[in-house]
């Protein structure tokens, strides 16, 4: 992977999201283990040592991209120092390129799998691609890791190769169901902005079930793009894969050019965007995303950015913010962040 932009601060929210503290824990625990300081690394990301004291900070993905190149360069792991064997830096180059000169994601995917299994020994990717209805991505576990690194590799994992497969055909790649061959961690309400809302732990593998139909579709990118889309490598495929001219993206350009009082109706919408509502609807489906997933994407960024500002009250907050009434908002942040605004706020000061 290249190196990515100017990395954000450790509240910073970009239109594409943020990302929770835990993840940059656990990213800076590959240091430790290896006897490295994570001091000058945070420092190149942007992040300060003492944000990774509280609970529910963020950072942007730019911060998080840089935090993962500057590991790599480190440790001359792009896996963190998961694996008993380390993924030198430049296997996510050669993935990307090996997958590239396929026809479909189909062949893709099979090269890639193949790929990551020379690469890494503790885990190896599995295939289940002959259903009817559904494909499978299992993540089988042959090595003796200890469990925290066992997670953060399928998360890892994961993370990468589904970032490729939507590059790949430039469009996001739905997952329908997720299971975990662990116990959920602490962080586990952050999966469904990561993979989905159809989630389960405590399976005997981890699995990713995708429609057979996405198999099928054209692998679009070249040569050229492969080169665009390693400049920005990790931080494009860290949050949801987002493709610039889908729909979903005009929708969210539409939310950020006006109050949360004044935002169209679904049906307003459409109409704004020339589209019939069943079409929008389903075009938003085929991205992974939503309307409502979309307002609240917008406002959860929106709540972050405000609670930062000390000079705005809570309720002002809950007002900016379309909510009638303040326990609405209180709610919502709730399952946002699982706690309160004000104790957000008063972690994210100290």
């Amino acid at each position: 992977m290249e190196r990515a932009g100017k990395p954000g601060g450790a509240r910073t929210v970009t239109e594409k999201g943020t990302i929770a503290l835990a993840f940059v824990r656990q990213a800076v625990e590959a240091l430790a283990r290896r006897g490295h300081d994570p001091a000058p690394v945070l420092a190149r990301a942007g992040i300060a040592p003492a944000a990774l004291a509280g609970e529910s900070g963020r950072v942007s993905a730019a911060a998080f991209g840089a935090l993962w190149l500057a590991i790599a360069e480190t440790l001359d792991d792009e896996l963190f120092g998961l694996d008993s064997r380390p993924m030198k830096v430049g296997s996510f180059a050669t993935l990307c390129h090996l997958m590239l000169h396929t026809p479909t994601l189909r062949e893709a995917l099979i090269r890639g799998a193949r790929l990551i299994n020379l690469l890494i020994d503790d885990t190896q990717v599995a295939l289940d691609l002959d259903g009817p209805d559904e494909a499978v991505i299992r993540f089988v576990d042959v090595g003796q890791l200890p469990l925290a690194r066992r997670v953060f590799a399928h998360e890892t994992l994961f993370v990468m190769l589904h970032g490729l497969m939507c590059w790949l055909v430039r469009r996001r790649i739905v997952i329908r169901r997720a299971e975990f061959a662990y116990a959920a961690p602490d962080w586990a309400r952050e999966y469904r902005h990561i993979v989905g809302d159809t989630l389960a732990f405590g399976a005997a593998q981890t699995r990713f079930v995708f429609g057979a139909m996405d198999l099928a579709a054209t692998v679009v990118q070249s040569e050229r793009s492969a080169r665009e889309f390693l400049k920005d490598a990790p931080r494009n495929f860290i949050v949801k894969y987002r493709n610039p001219q889908g729909v979903s993206v005009r929708v969210r350009r539409l939310l950020r050019d006006s109050a949360p009082g004044d935002w169209l109706s679904f049906e307003q919408l459409a109409a704004r965007l020339r589209l019939h509502p069943t079409t929008l609807r389903r075009r938003l489906e085929a991205e992974g995303s939503s309307y409502r997933a979309e307002m609240n994407a917008h406002r959860r960024d929106l709540a972050l950015t405000y609670l930062a500002d000390p000079q705005r009250s809570v309720l002002s907050v809950s007002q900016a913010l379309g909510f009638a009434e303040p326990s609405a908002f209180h709610r919502a942040f709730r399952q946002w962040t699982g706690q309160s605004p004000g104790r957000y706020r008063r972690e994210s000061r100290g």
